[in-house]
């Protein structure tokens, strides 16, 4: 479904970004991803997708960083010929209370999760804006759309990336660009695999289908906002969340 198509991905060595690199290059899909390091796991998921028999490339770079991201993005154009989907997927948590929380953990995070995605998606504009197509696909969170308690930070940094992606939609929809969002609840990655076990099971009570999700899942739900399947869908935050409330 995306044969020929070129996508950069932010953050992608590991978790839902990596999964996202896998299923668009087995769709025929080349691959530009970012990572803080091209380390061993990066390299390793590069191979992993190189495996797809897509073109594959791998760069460092902060994507909190604006003139980094700048760069990026003209490197990738300069090395591929053009870009045609964005997946703003660069994220971290700091969590705890909003009574505890630092400064500096508020700063991190809105510069990580929100600041990226406005570097990315202001880098890439012109170019998809001149091809006449795109699809800029932003990862936020069900704690953008809900809030949750030791997590202001982040459901904060989600919230902005909601408000960002309907923003982008209605400023380059004219040109055949088009901008959406997946909120994902509970996914299986090793961020959620790091935490008690207590709560894990409270999440999963939380959820009416009895599970959490996978990445893979969450890979799906780009892949239609990423095709052509998803022509007239601009604008939107699709939740991938098993029914959580």
């Amino acid at each position: 479904m995306l044969t020929n198509k070129v996508a950069l991905i932010t953050g992608a060595a590991r978790g839902i970004g990596k999964q996202i690199a896998l299923r668009f290059a087995a769709e025929g899909c080349h691959i530009a991803f970012t990572d803080l390091a091209i380390d061993e796991v990066a390299l390793a998921t590069r191979d992993e997708i190189l495996a797809r028999g897509v073109t594959c490339r791998a760069y460092a770079s902060d994507a909190s960083d604006f003139h980094a991201a700048h760069e990026v993005v003209a490197q990738v154009q300069k090395d591929f010929g053009r870009i045609d989907i964005l997946v703003n997927n660069a994220g971290i948590t700091r969590d705890t209370l909003l009574l505890r929380m630092s400064e500096q953990q508020w700063d991190d995070v809105l510069r990580i999760n929100l600041k990226s995605a406005f570097n990315f998606i202001q880098a890439v504009s012109p170019l998809m804006l001149r091809q006449r197509s795109g699809s800029i696909i932003s990862m936020s969170s069900v704690v953008g759309l809900n809030g949750n308690a030791g997590q202001a930070n982040y459901a904060a940094s989600k919230a902005g990336i909601i408000a960002l992606t309907k923003s982008a939609a209605k400023e380059l929809g004219s040109r055949g660009v088009r901008a959406n969002a997946i909120a994902p609840g509970y996914i299986l990655t090793d961020m959620t695999a790091a935490l008690p076990e207590s709560v894990r099971e409270e999440f999963v009570r939380m959820i009416p289908m009895h599970r959490g999700g996978t990445p893979e899942e969450v890979a799906n739900v780009a892949l239609f906002l990423a095709s052509d399947l998803s022509s007239y869908v601009s604008g939107e935050v699709i939740q991938v969340n098993g029914a959580m409330a």
